[in-house]
């Protein structure tokens, strides 16, 4: 099991301890992603004149919309490896059964020749008989 940690993060020009069961390193990249949205919405002057409560809303509508995106995001990305993976299935059976077929065919051929082969020696046998018969008459 992961160990617990308690760490020290500056969100927002305040200081907070994150606790878990994550690594510090994490914890400090999610202090880090809240303390920028903090940073791009008090860059912009209309969210300064907000109320605190409303400062809050429209933070955390924004973090929900990072999370529906990115989630939308993964869900295309593993739609997207799954047809690549369906496609690798396929042409790894294409190769397979092209293997199979060029296989098949080197044997064929390696039979022809063999026919060929024994087709001339039967030839030549018959090419020699035939001389030989002419030669006796």
């Amino acid at each position: 099991m992961n160990k617990y940690h308690d760490i020290e993060v500056i969100i927002n020009n305040k200081r907070y301890t994150l606790s878990g069961y994550e690594s510090e390193e994490y914890l400090q990249k999610i202090a880090s992603y809240i303390n920028g949205k903090h940073v791009e919405f008090r860059n912009k002057d209309a969210y300064k004149f907000l109320d605190s409560e409303l400062k809050n809303i429209l933070m955390q509508i924004n973090i929900a919309d990072d999370y529906y995106k990115m989630r939308d995001k993964i869900n295309e990305i593993e739609k997207e490896n799954e047809t690549k993976s369906n496609e690798i299935f396929d042409l790894k059976h294409e190769v397979i059964s092209t293997q199979t077929k060029l296989d098949s065919a080197q044997r064929e051929i390696e039979d022809l020749k063999k026919e060929l082969y024994e087709a001339q020696k039967k030839i030549v046998r018959l090419e020699t008989e035939l001389n030989d018969v002419e030669k006796k008459r």
